[in-house]
């Protein structure tokens, strides 16, 4: 039940097409249904990530439907579940109130007040997983339905809706969902042998033989069934293994996105490039060369790394064995890293950068790449001094005027561009992480040196989004104190500078993130610099030019 009369209508930010952005001024209030709740948005903040929805729509893996983990009939029953072409509403980076519920609803009230966790992992789509923002309507309006169904993790019960505190800014909470995704791709679990129960491929070349797959199995479990694709292999290999097998002629027979693991003894770069389409979701493929060079670049799939979780390894050895073990247990940076930050002077590159510098590793030196020198400049004054004390070794590169030059044991590819991904494996040191965070589109493939990634012992990983354990983290810094999220805003907007805050976020004009109050339904993008020519009121509750919770409550009144 309301504790108010709603409105009928609302302000809305709606994606219609490819491109196509609309301001609807009179999108009708759907009341919630039995399952349901109504969450008004306090504010939301842009992401890059909105710009990949809003060129790519329906083809963007989160936007397609969802084929697992929810009934086509609750799905049905879901107005804000908006898959394919039907309209969506962007914006995933939120604070919500709790203004109705329906009555069945268990686990929510009105009136409390919550950070909004937008993966919903266990709800798969053909390419990816659902997500707030996405495939269900998002945040950049003044009210959005949830469903108790969706917002609730199956597996462990907790709330995709988090609690948090009155004495937050509402600014500071809805900047927890970027911070904590960052978060995820250093701390998210990596898998490191061939899945338990999963589906292994095996393929074989005439020359070469199987060694060391017994030595790669899980401790849990053996895998579910073994596809083998081996001219010279006798059934006794595979036998010792107890797992049923399935033998092919050819790798070009093996099933599209079938298998959790691939392992291929050989060298062969047609071989690989079959290969990389019959990988599933986050399956591993395994390259075991036997000391041989492929000899030329392969296409790889580098967008399937980020959304798909998909892993690439090898071996210059003969045994399977050695490339699993390559997989560190997470992305975690390491003691002596030499971490080079590719696009450190965007929202997200600085909240990387941010990071880094105070993590308490010894003898690690970040280095923060950027095309501008005014981005690189106001990064550099925030996190200098956090560098210092944690006796980080910090420095900025342009590549304009200064090249790169590596090795580097840890790269951070913040811009989706798949040569970035080839750069990366080029300046590569031994044992290299190559964290693939931004979200290059999910069929982008690029040609990379596959001989110096194995050689050199690499490892590059993506994940996409967070989970309700790296918001929690997150939020318990920002909570105790620990972490400022507003130190990230450089402008605000009510809807009315929605839009051109996209275009803002696409054009790269503006270092730090936006912040939208939907609720304020005039108000333009305005930067905080300009803050003071347009609501001086407000410019005078800045610190020292940062936005803060008592400039928030001047501009919204609460």
């Amino acid at each position: 039940m309301p504790s108010t009369a709603l409105p009928k209508t609302q302000y809305a930010i709606q994606l219609v097409g490819p491109g196509d952005l609309k301001l609807n001024t009179a999108k009708p209030v759907v009341a919630p249904g039995p399952h349901q709740v109504l969450g008004q948005i306090e504010s939301v903040s842009l992401c890059f990530s909105d710009l990949k929805l809003l060129k790519q729509f329906s083809q963007h893996p989160r936007k397609t439907e969802v084929i697992g983990g929810l009934t086509p009939d609750v799905l049905k029953e879901i107005s804000s579940y908006v898959p394919g072409e039907k309209p969506t509403v962007p914006g995933h980076e939120a604070v919500v109130r709790i203004v109705a519920v329906g009555d069945k609803v268990k686990h929510h009230k009105v009136g409390e007040r919550c950070l909004v966790q937008t993966d919903y992992r266990a709800f798969v789509t053909a390419g990816s997983n659902a997500a707030f923002g996405y495939n269900f309507e998002g945040a950049l309006q003044e009210y959005v339905v949830m469903d108790e169904r969706v917002i609730m993790d199956p597996a462990t019960g907790e709330r995709f809706l988090i609690p948090v505190p009155e004495n937050l800014s509402a600014s500071a909470i809805a900047l927890v969902e970027p911070w904590a995704c960052v978060e995820d791709s250093y701390v998210t679990p990596e898998r490191q042998t061939i899945k338990a129960g999963g589906k292994l491929a095996v393929v074989v070349d005439s020359d070469r033989k199987m060694k060391g797959l017994a030595e790669s199995l899980s401790p849990k479990a053996k895998p579910a069934s073994i596809t083998v694709v081996c001219a010279d292999c006798t059934q006794r290999d595979l036998e010792k293994l107890g797992v049923p097998v399935t033998r092919l002629n050819s790798a070009a027979e093996l099933p599209k996105e079938a298998f959790d693991d691939i392992v291929y003894f050989g060298s062969d770069r047609q071989t690989i490039e079959i290969l990389n389409d019959k990988l599933g979701i986050c399956g591993i493929i395994a390259i075991v060369t036997g000391g041989r060079k492929i000899g030329q670049p392969v296409s790889v799939g580098v967008g399937r790394i980020h959304y798909g979780m998909t892993r690439w390894i090898g071996t210059l050895s003969d045994n399977a064995s050695e490339a699993y073990k390559i997989i560190p247990a997470t992305g975690e940076v390491r003691e002596n890293d030499s971490i080079c930050v590719v696009g450190a002077g965007g929202p997200m590159g600085q909240m990387h950068v941010l990071r880094d510098v105070c993590i308490e590793k010894k003898g690690m030196t970040v280095i923060a790449v950027d095309f501008d020198d005014t981005r690189l400049a106001s990064l550099l004054e925030k996190a200098e001094p956090l560098a210092k004390a944690n006796k980080i070794g910090l420095r900025s590169v342009n590549p304009k005027t200064h090249p790169l030059t590596g090795p580097f044991s840890y790269n951070v590819v913040m811009a989706p561009i798949g040569a970035l991904v080839a750069d990366a494996v080029k300046n590569s040191a031994k044992g290299c992480l190559i964290n693939i965070f931004a979200g290059i589109p999910a069929p982008t493939r690029h040609e990379l040196d596959l001989d110096t990634y194995i050689a050199n012992r690499c490892f590059m990983f993506g994940t996409s989004g967070s989970t309700i354990r790296d918001m929690k983290i997150v939020l318990e810094k920002v909570v105790a104190g620990q972490l400022d999220t507003n130190r990230s805003v450089d402008a605000i907007s009510g809807m009315a500078g929605a839009m051109e805050g996209l275009a803002a976020v696409e054009n790269r004009t503006l270092a730090g993130k936006i912040v939208v109050y939907p609720m304020l339904h005039d108000l333009g993008l305005t930067p905080l610099s300009k803050l003071g020519e347009v609501l001086p009121k407000v410019a005078a509750k800045l610190d020292h030019g940062n936005w803060t919770a008592e400039a928030e409550k001047a501009l919204t009144g609460k």
